[in-house]
């Protein structure tokens, strides 16, 4: 592929899009992350060209974990671990490239070395300078519901972390409110609808049981009236239902990838690309007739 080719804009509704998870980080929970030494950023950009060739319409690209229980890490740290690698996976292909960070700084760099989406975890609410950026940037944003407190993790050596005890009044309700305040904050900002994703944000502050609810009802969230993006890749509830640790949760997560295209999910992002192409791609074709 043609490295300069321009992005495609995407055709909501059409077909469902992957977002391929590359970690430029030592401690993903996957397993899978990457750091930003020479040889790290060849790999970097192996994986990026893989995941191309597997089928993926977006690479996000991430320098700061968000497991449960995992340490954040310093703007400097995060900067240099993402933007070595977003500047040499831009060289090597044309699909859209997203960083994950909720940090301006980190995001207004990665946009100059070659990204063209931000994905904010925290959906506006950690750093007063990103809706500002994304506005003059013009750039897609996903807002992500978020309610990851440390208190609330637990831990299991073999199947990892997970969230317990997080009340909510009304789970379904309070998520959408809280989307809802996310999407005043880009509004406020001069953040235009078209620019805005929503993401309900699978295993980031709701336990097992939340999760799956949430999953079974995303249908719900089409009201809102922005294309949905899911993230349900390896993710603990799914690890805990099955009682399958992170490198043995393909199969799990290949059905809430097509239980969540079924209720209306626009965006999937996952880890095993080339797999859940195949699911999205024959999920598509029994759900949009």
């Amino acid at each position: 592929m043609d490295p300069k080719t321009p992005v495609a804009s995407l055709n909501w509704g059409e077909r469902t899009y992957v977002m391929g998870i590359l970690n430029a980080t030592p401690d993903s929970f996957s397993g899978d992350g990457v750091l930003h030494e020479a040889e790290a950023i060849d790999t970097a950009v192996a994986q990026a060209q893989q995941f191309v060739a597997d089928g993926a319409d977006i690479i996000d690209i991430g320098g700061e974990s968000t497991r449960p229980g995992s340490q954040p890490v310093t703007a400097e740290e995060e900067l240099a671990r993402v933007i070595p690698i977003i500047r040499a996976v831009r060289a090597a292909v044309s699909t859209i490239i997203s960083v994950d960070t909720y940090r301006a700084s980190v995001a207004e760099a990665a946009l100059a070395a070659g990204a063209n989406w931000i994905n904010d975890v925290w959906g506006l609410r950690m750093d007063p300078g990103m809706a500002p950026l994304v506005a003059a940037a013009a750039c897609p944003i996903v807002l992500m519901h978020n309610r990851s407190q440390p208190k609330n993790v637990a831990q299991a050596e073999r199947l990892g972390g997970r969230y317990v005890g997080v009340a909510y009044d009304d789970l379904l309700s309070d998520v959408q409110q809280e989307l809802q305040e996310s999407i005043d904050l880009a509004h406020d900002a001069g953040i235009a609808d078209s620019q805005i994703i929503i993401d309900p944000g699978l295993g980031f502050g709701k336990t097992v049981s939340q999760s799956v609810l949430l999953l079974h009802k995303l249908d719900q969230f089409k009201q809102m009236g922005y294309p949905i993006l899911i993230g349900p890749s390896r993710k603990s509830f799914v690890g805990y239902t099955l009682n399958l640790p992170p490198d043995e949760r393909m199969e799990g997560t290949a059905a809430t990838v097509a239980i969540g295209i079924d209720r209306g999910a626009d965006i999937v992002r996952v880890h095993d690309v080339k797999a859940m192409v195949r699911v999205a791609r024959m999920t598509d074709r029994i759900v949009r007739q």
